[in-house]
């Protein structure tokens, strides 16, 4: 009796690998056994950057909520220090989006830190 050789299963699987390996170069997107390795390692990569761009954009709008708060004279640091104490609550994206686009509503909200920040010491 011959013996089964799972050949729906395994192709399909090798299928899917190499569909994923499509243009990869070279023998990375041809040969199975290099194609696996490479989609696998490819995975990797993009779980790892799924968080890394979390990091990436944070450190952006930091950037430019503390280029905004530089204009009016105040550093990110006191900024965002006075914006606790004023008790207004934006997450950074925000701010970062009102530095950019609408300077004039984010140097009222420079002034209010600023106020909250005098009345403090």
């Amino acid at each position: 009796m011959s013996r089964a050789k799972s050949t729906v299963q395994r192709n399909a699987r090798r299928k899917k690998i190499l569909k994923a390996a499509k243009g990869y170069r070279g023998r990375n997107s041809k040969v199975y056994r290099v194609a696996k390795e490479r989609v696998e390692k490819g995975l990797q990569y993009a779980y790892r950057d799924r968080r890394v761009k979390k990091r990436n954009f944070r450190s952006l709008w930091i950037q430019r909520i503390n280029a905004g708060a530089r204009e009016q004279g105040m550093t990110y640091s006191q900024f965002m220090a006075g914006m606790k104490q004023a008790g207004i609550e934006l997450d950074r994206k925000v701010l970062a989006d009102l530095a950019v686009c609408e300077p004039d509503a984010f140097k009222d909200l420079v002034n209010q830190a600023q106020n909250a920040l005098n009345a403090s010491t």
